[in-house]
């Protein structure tokens, strides 16, 4: 009886987690383009682990200087910021919706840092991972900085994030697709292309 109370307690729990998608891919595969449209299409609510930390960076905060430095270098910013930002926006929000998080983890440092900060608040349900050639993504990136104004938004930058995205995030990815929750997705046909492969397999 106590082993079925234990399990029944511990669905319980589950059960009232935040439901979390992590959507990972190089950057400028169209990972913020296609979660817009999950969420305008299929009530999802995006939060870009990015974008949280250009929003911080923008502050007076004590992070906002490291987290400048780190951008600007093309590096992985303290999991510890991300998670802390991540968490803020969704008790803001409401811990019963469905949350895309998009560009997070972007190494084991981020996924050990999630298990340790988030396993009470949230389940990571599954996996988008958005496949695109580094020629295509720098294409992207370089059309993109003509209106972006983001500080890395630029070849250098693009060439680091290449380099961080094929040497780390790829393990992080590699782990998920062990526990089969990986939806890959070929990024490159046009976003309505994308976007019915991507609901092809999705969770809703």
């Amino acid at each position: 009886m106590g082993t079925a109370h234990t399990r029944q307690m511990s669905t319980k729990a589950a059960n009232n987690l935040a439901k979390v998608t992590f959507v990972l891919g190089g950057p400028g595969c169209g990972k913020g383009t296609q979660c817009q449209l999950l969420v305008e299409r299929d009530q999802f609510v995006h939060l870009s682990a990015g974008d949280l930390l250009r929003e911080e960076q923008a502050t007076d905060s004590e992070d906002s200087k490291l987290i400048n430095d780190h951008i600007k270098e093309g590096k992985i910013v303290p999991v510890e910021i991300t998670c802390r930002l991540l968490l803020k926006a969704m008790q803001k929000i409401g811990m019963n919706k469905r949350f895309l998080i998009d560009g997070f983890p972007r190494n084991e440092d981020n996924l050990f840092g999630w298990q340790k900060e988030m396993e009470d608040f949230a389940n990571v349900d599954q996996v988008i991972f958005f496949e695109l050639s580094e020629e295509d993504m720098l294409k992207r990136i370089m059309h993109r900085a003509k209106t972006s104004g983001r500080a890395d938004d630029n070849v250098e930058a693009a060439q680091k994030r290449f380099t961080t995205f094929n040497t780390e995030t790829m393990k992080v990815i590699d782990h998920f697709d062990e526990k089969n929750i990986v939806h890959k997705i070929d990024a490159t046909g046009d976003i309505e292309e994308v976007y019915t492969d991507l609901k092809e397999g999705l969770i809703l």
